[in-house]
C-alpha cells in the first residue's frame, strides 16, 4: 500500500528523466538516513527502559553529547553532503552542449511556451511544452502576472515564475511520452487550472512537430 503511492503522473518518485532521478535518489537516500536516525534513537529508548539504571552510570553531559550532537552528527553530516552535491549537479551551468532554450511565460491561467531556436522560425505552443528525447532542456521561465511555479515531477524540480524576472531550470526525458505539469505555487482562485502537458518526441520527429506549430509573434 505505501509503495502504490510511488507512482502516477505527478509522482516525484517515478522519474522519466535524469534530473528527476537525481531528485528520486536523493528523496530514498534522505529517508533512509531518517529511517536510520529513528531507529536509533528507538533503540536507546528501548535500552532507557530495559535497564532503567543505565541512565544514572553516566553523566548528564554525556548523554547530551552523545545522543544530542554527536549521534544526529553521523547521520546528518553524510545527508547534507549528499544534498549539496546532487543540488549542485541540478543547476543549468553554462557551456553545456547540444542544449536547447524554450522560453516559458506564465500567466493567468494559462502557460506559453516559445521556441525560438526552431531553423524555420520561432514557433510557439500554448499549455503543452514539446520537447526531443534525450536532449537537455534549458527553461527560461518568466510571469506576465503574479508568481506561479514550474513543475513537472517526471521530469525534474519546480521552479518559480516571477514578474519581471528570468529563472533557468534544466530538463530532459529519457523516453518518448507525455507527461503532466502543474503551477505549484498558489496563484489566485483559479490555480487548479494552470495545468500543461509535456510531449517528450523522438529526435527526429521533434523538429516537424515544432513545425506544425503557430508562429510566434517577434
Amino acid at each position: 500500500m505505501l509503495l502504490a503511492g510511488c507512482g502516477g503522473p505527478l509522482s516525484a518518485l517515478d522519474p522519466a528523466g535524469p534530473a528527476a532521478v537525481a531528485i528520486a535518489e536523493l528523496w530514498w537516500v534522505m529517508l533512509i538516513g531518517a529511517a536510520a536516525l529513528f531507529a536509533l534513537v528507538m533503540a536507546l529508548l528501548l535500552w532507557a527502559f530495559v535497564r532503567p539504571s543505565t541512565g544514572t552510570a553516566g553523566s548528564p553531559k554525556l548523554w547530551l553529547v552523545g545522543g544530542g550532537l554527536l549521534l544526529p552528527a553521523l547521520v546528518l553530516a553524510p545527508l547534507l553532503a549528499y544534498a549539496l552535491s546532487t543540488g549542485e549537479r541540478l543547476l543549468p551551468h553554462p557551456g553545456a552542449s547540444d542544449t536547447l532554450r524554450i522560453d516559458v511565460e506564465a500567466r493567468q491561467w494559462q502557460w506559453t511556451f516559445r521556441y525560438p531556436q526552431h531553423p524555420d522560425g520561432a514557433r510557439l505552443s500554448i499549455n503543452t511544452l514539446h520537447i526531443p528525447v534525450g536532449r537537455p532542456i534549458d527553461l527560461r521561465v518568466s510571469s506576465a502576472d503574479v508568481i506561479h511555479s514550474f513543475w513537472v515531477p517526471r521530469l525534474g524540480g519546480k521552479i518559480d515564475a516571477i514578474p519581471g524576472h528570468v529563472n533557468r531550470i534544466r530538463l530532459s526525458a529519457s523516453q518518448a511520452g507525455i507527461y503532466r505539469g502543474v503551477c505549484a505555487e498558489f496563484c489566485g482562485a483559479e490555480h487548479t487550472r494552470m495545468e500543461f502537458s509535456v510531449e517528450a518526441h523522438p529526435p527526429e520527429a521533434y523538429r516537424d512537430r515544432l513545425r506544425s506549430l503557430p508562429q510566434a509573434p517577434p
